[in-house]
């Protein structure tokens, strides 16, 4: 009997974290780079110019990776194979607004499986500078979104974001 009272108790719990664990994700950052918009865009949308500026390719410098498609092109996939720092996983290029935005699909194959959708988002600044966010979200299925309420998506992957973006206005103003 005191098994069926624990059972009980488990998916009680269960239950109730499943309604308040979050569902969806998003983490971003914003950055202004003293660079006009056009040049920020010709530079990000191509996938390979993160290997330049990226906080994950620093985690794994010999992180191997393959292509399919044309880099800078809607279609483009980059698959890569790091380290457990880094994992393995691909990034897609879904939808490409000149000078306004850079949409991506990253899937996530190890440490766990996962989906996100990637982006850079352009602004023109009046000064010739460009307010750039770049961010992701996604959707946290079950019983995943159960360990989201212990796990700081947040503070795990925002000062990856913001050393990369460092990095990247280092590079395009010099």
């Amino acid at each position: 009997m005191i098994f069926i009272y624990i059972l009980i108790a488990f998916f009680a719990v269960l239950l109730v974290l499943n309604f308040i664990a979050p569902n969806q994700y998003e983490v971003n950052r914003k950055i202004v780079i003293n660079r006009p918009v056009n040049e920020v865009y010709d530079y990000l949308k191509f996938i390979r110019n993160q290997d330049e500026w990226s906080p994950w390719k620093k985690k794994d410098p010999d992180m191997k990776q393959e292509q399919e498609g044309i880099d800078g092109e809607i279609g483009f996939i980059v698959k890569w194979f790091g380290n457990k720092e880094v994992g393995e996983g691909e990034q897609e290029i879904k939808h490409l607004a000149e000078n306004e935005s850079i949409l991506t699909e990253l899937r996530f194959i190890k440490p766990w499986k996962s989906q996100s959708d990637g982006y850079f988002k352009m602004e023109e600044r009046e000064d010739g500078q460009t307010k750039l966010t770049w961010g992701f979200a996604g959707r946290n299925k079950f019983p995943f979104h159960i360990m989201m309420i212990f796990f700081n998506m947040e503070k795990a992957v925002g000062k990856d974001f913001d050393e990369g973006l460092a990095s990247l206005k280092q590079i395009l103003e010099n």
